[in-house]
């Protein structure tokens, strides 16, 4: 029988995330750094078949320095113990993006080619009407993909979380993701644009900045994890590092 876990609504709190993935990183930095970095690399190779092991990865080393447990670098690989779930984990994430991307793809690389064929037409060229039109098309459909791939991460946000610290299988960490993240929905997107904002800035340092930033980025979603679900602690582990968060229920 599954394990029912319960979460909190509206408990997400951007500001303190940040400040407890900052907190985090202040003794342990460098390592937590090596590991997310290197994760990163090794999931975008293969994303579809390394990323989610990479991730639970990341989470389960985060999650253990937050108990105030030792870490090691090794532990990153011990995402590969969740290698099928975190596997259908990503591939739920990924089918919807695709079915969102690849049809404006085609529209748009259809238009295009329309578009130019027509204009070697001559005389028959499209009017500026038709061609502002497409355009205006585009943007608008980018635009929906934009907002509802965000809406997307929003609700997978804890998935890869669950499926380590809760060993949910992936349907069941994808379908609770989807009800917390509604739970907390513009707490957690506040969170994100923060995190991306942080990425953006690190993004302009040459781009090698953003994986100077991504460590406190993961632990300041760990905090979320923790500020909505709470972490299972075993006797004898030290007190956790982050902001404490009201029972869950």
């Amino acid at each position: 029988m599954a394990e029912i876990v319960s979460y909190q609504r509206a408990a997400v709190q951007p500001i303190e995330c940040l400040s407890a993935g900052f907190a985090l990183m202040r003794d342990r930095y460098w390592l937590l750094f090596g590991i997310s970095a290197v994760g990163m690399l090794i999931g975008s190779v293969f994303p579809l078949i390394l990323l989610g092991p990479m991730m639970c990865g990341v989470y389960l080393v985060l999650f253990e320095h937050i108990r105030g447990r030792p870490i090691q670098f090794g532990m990153l690989f011990k995402g590969f113990d969740y290698f099928v779930n975190s596997l259908i984990a990503t591939l739920l994430f990924f089918v919807p993006m695709l079915l969102l991307i690849v049809p404006f793809y085609i529209f748009f690389m259809v238009g295009m080619i329309s578009l130019a064929q027509a204009n070697r037409g001559g005389a028959n060229r499209p009017p500026p009407e038709i061609m502002g039109s497409f355009f205006g098309l585009c943007v608008l459909l980018f635009l929906a993909i934009g907002i509802i791939s965000m809406v997307i991460g929003v609700v997978f946000a804890f998935a890869y979380p669950l499926i380590v610290e809760r060993r949910l299988s992936a349907i069941e960490a994808v379908k609770l993701s989807i009800k917390a993240g509604f739970a907390n929905f513009w707490r957690l997107l506040g969170l994100m644009v923060l995190n991306g904002l942080l990425g953006l800035v690190g993004a302009i340092f040459c781009y090698v900045g953003a994986f100077f930033i991504m460590p406190v980025q993961f632990a300041a979603l760990a905090t979320a994890y923790r500020q909505v679900f709470g972490l299972i602690q075993e006797q004898g582990t030290a007190p956790p590092l982050a902001p404490a968060v009201p029972p869950v229920v």
